[in-house]
């Protein structure tokens, strides 16, 4: 038995196809197939059901490809202590974000981040919550940027700052008048809001009370995953969206003057990294950790505002 077969068959029972897992093994199929047929040989037990596609591993290879994800990780921790030692930060991160935090996040974050860490290779994936979770379940991510808390027992989560949500209003709205605003000020057929699957959508509908979906008070139904699109069919329609506050720093002060924060308890989220409970990286993600911490302005990390959260949940 090797790492390298166990390493094969997480691959196999990932991708569910032998021909896949190859290729992101960087292997021939005919190797693939005969080091896991070696491994199921030694084991004396079937690992994957062949005749069925996708491939699904059988009852007995489903507990083994599990104890194969912790002697991996295990492995891969031996190296990382060496290069915890040493004081290196190199190798590969994967981070996945969710699109409601990349725009305003990223453009400052990467360029200083890979400059100080040259030997480090960063790779970004702008995914949904739910992707980022599977993601880090299954390996394909080292950290997640996204909103919590998941109230997920196997992942670990680390506070990072905590980001109001303002409402942002058409030229001529009549709440233009208030200097701020309560939730119950907002008419849902007047709301342009993300389309499903993005949590913020949820933040907002509960934030707001609204007990159907805001496309249920149009005559037509519109779906989009941009922040950037909402505020455009606001500056060039009507209505009013919801923004969170990190968006608001490319804004023109004309744009500024149709910002409304809200009265106390004002909204807000909390932003998080996430790790699986037995991640590895521990290093490179504490380094990106630290990194957008310095960005992100001091208000913002208070934790009073967790507080708060917990109203609009």
């Amino acid at each position: 038995m090797t790492l390298v077969q166990l390493e094969y068959i997480v691959a196999v029972d990932l991708y569910r196809s032998f021909v896949l897992a190859a290729e992101k093994c960087f292997v021939t199929q005919p190797t693939l197939s005969m080091q896991i047929q070696k491994l199921e040989e030694t084991l004396g037990a079937k690992l994957f059901d062949r005749s069925r596609q996708p491939v699904t591993p059988t009852e007995i290879g489903i507990q083994i490809i599990e104890q194969a994800k912790n002697i991996l990780a295990e492995s891969a921790k031996l190296k990382e202590l060496i290069s915890i030692q040493k004081g290196e930060i190199k190798g590969e991160l994967k981070v996945g974000i969710i699109p409601t935090i990349a725009p305003y996040l990223l453009p400052k974050l990467i360029p200083v981040f890979t400059n100080k860490y040259p030997e480090l290779k960063l790779q970004v994936w702008e995914l949904t919550t739910e992707q980022i979770v599977q993601q880090l379940k299954t390996g394909l991510l080292n950290c997640g940027v996204l909103s919590t808390p998941l109230e997920e027992s196997s992942l670990s989560e680390t506070p990072l700052f905590y980001e109001n949500f303002v409402a942002y209003l058409c030229k001529g709205s009549p709440h233009l008048k208030k200097k701020s605003i309560v939730a119950e000020d907002i008419d849902p057929a007047e709301l342009w809001l993300l389309n499903e699957g993005h949590c913020m959508r949820n933040q907002v509908m509960n934030m707001c009370n609204l007990k159907r979906t805001v496309n249920e008070e149009r005559n037509f139904e519109y779906n989009t995953g941009s922040i950037e699109t909402l505020k455009r069919m606001v500056d060039l329609n009507q209505g009013i969206t919801i923004l969170p506050e990190l968006s608001l720093a490319d804004f023109s002060s004309r744009q500024l003057d149709r910002v409304r924060y809200f009265k106390n308890p004002e909204p807000v989220r909390e932003i998080s990294i996430i790790t699986h409970r037995n991640f590895l990286k521990q290093s490179a993600i504490k380094a990106f950790q630290d990194e957008i911490l310095s960005i992100i302005p001091k208000q913002m990390r208070s934790t009073k505002k967790k507080e708060v959260m917990e109203i609009y949940r």
